[in-house]
């Protein structure tokens, strides 16, 4: 099989010739080892191998989403005011302002050279009252007209080597970030019909958009990030309930009305949500991090999810790159024999994340062979 059929199959509940193994992020597409920017970490030599095997050897998931053509004017445009600069030790800072009624409200990241990711250095959102301020900001609508056009491109880039996903957060994602983590769970605690206010707000972007986009590009793997915001030890069971099954599961049905496939991404804690996935009406779930990163295995996810949700997972990034290859290689035949169902199908050997650093060491891009070659050899 070429990696596309194999995952393809594998999304399907089909035959595969093996289980599918997939690098997460890396993709081979949105990594660009010759691009010399001070601050793209895969123009380090050492990165070169392991985009190599991606490139040759991974079955590749890259994630997208297509522009819309039309969207509604921003009613916070002349209320918004934005900085950028770099700092002494050569990170770039950003920083946000915005005028909600009498209040100021600000926000900063920095985005250092030597890592692969933006950190909020200050959130948007303090307390309830500056919640309650932003609560009152006048809305912008929903976009219009997908431009299905780079997807599709991206698709013909990818050939055989893989497939294109559609990626999206879920109204708590947009919700959640806006605060501190310790700010957020006590809010979503203590304020719920606030909460609420806030993912609705969310949502009425959010939903026409999935829906837009799942009639454009039927059939396609999604992943939704944001229901972690909602799991054990952070908000329990039943704000899983409340503010993750109720909004996303629309979205889901939406996208599987078109014949798409629905993954929900989530890390950490999951027994306690694991029948409030399964009423969201997912299709697939990641990364299913073992214990003690998370608290159930693969085989527990399976038995409680069923034979037809792909399992995602559920290899974690730090043992990649710490456990020494025949360690590692246990943890990697252990998920090659719980995840996939009864049928030997509905699984994808992955990681719970992709390094992030400049530099990869020997151990593991040692490792990460040892992900294909295990994959390769496997019989159920």
């Amino acid at each position: 099989m070429t990696r596309r059929e194999r995952l393809n199959a594998a999304l399907r509940g089909e035959p595969v010739d093996r289980p599918p193994v997939c690098f997460y992020e890396l993709d081979g597409i949105n990594q660009d080892p010759d691009n010399d920017d001070p601050f793209n970490v895969f123009h380090d030599p050492s990165w070169r191998p392991l985009l190599d095997l991606t490139r040759e050897k991974a079955d590749c998931i890259h994630l997208s989403g297509p522009p819309f053509r039309n969207w509604p004017p921003n009613p916070l445009e002349d209320l918004t005011t934005s900085q950028e600069w770099m700092d002494e030790s050569g990170s770039r800072r950003f920083k946000t302002t915005l005028k909600a009624g009498t209040r100021l409200l600000t926000s900063q990241t920095r985005c250092d050279p030597e890592v692969y990711t933006i950190w909020t250095t200050e959130h948007l959102l303090k307390d309830v009252d500056d919640f309650k301020a932003w609560l009152e900001l006048p809305e912008q609508g929903p976009p219009s007209d997908p431009d299905v056009g780079p997807f599709l491109e991206r698709e013909k880039r990818m050939g055989d080597r893989g497939i294109v996903a559609l990626d999206t957060g879920d109204p708590i994602c947009s919700v959640a970030p806006l605060f501190d983590l310790g700010t957020f769970t006590v809010i979503a605690m203590t304020e719920p019909e606030l909460f609420h206010r806030a993912l609705e707000r969310a949502a009425r972007v959010i939903q026409p958009r999935i829906e837009e986009v799942a009639r454009a590009l039927p059939g396609r793997l999604w992943r939704i990030y944001g229901p972690e915001y909602a799991s054990p030890p952070y908000l329990p069971p039943r704000l899983f309930d409340e503010y993750i099954v109720r909004y996303d599961k629309p979205m889901i049905d939406a996208i599987q009305k078109h014949g798409g496939i629905a993954r929900i991404h989530s890390h950490g804690r999951l027994k306690g949500i694991l029948g409030l996935i399964a009423a969201t009406g997912c299709k697939g779930l990641d990364p299913v991090e073992p214990p003690p990163q998370g608290d159930v295995t693969l085989a527990q996810v399976r038995k409680a999810l069923g034979q037809d949700v792909v399992l995602f997972g559920n290899i974690e990034v730090s043992d990649i790159e710490n456990l020494p290859t025949d360690q590692f290689a246990e943890k990697v035949r252990t998920a090659l024999r719980e995840g996939p169902n009864e049928a030997g199908r509905a699984f994808v050997l992955m990681p719970s994340a992709s390094p992030y650093g400049r530099t990869i060491t020997p151990l593991t891009l040692r490792n990460y062979e040892t992900m294909v070659e295990l994959a390769e050899s496997f019989a159920p």
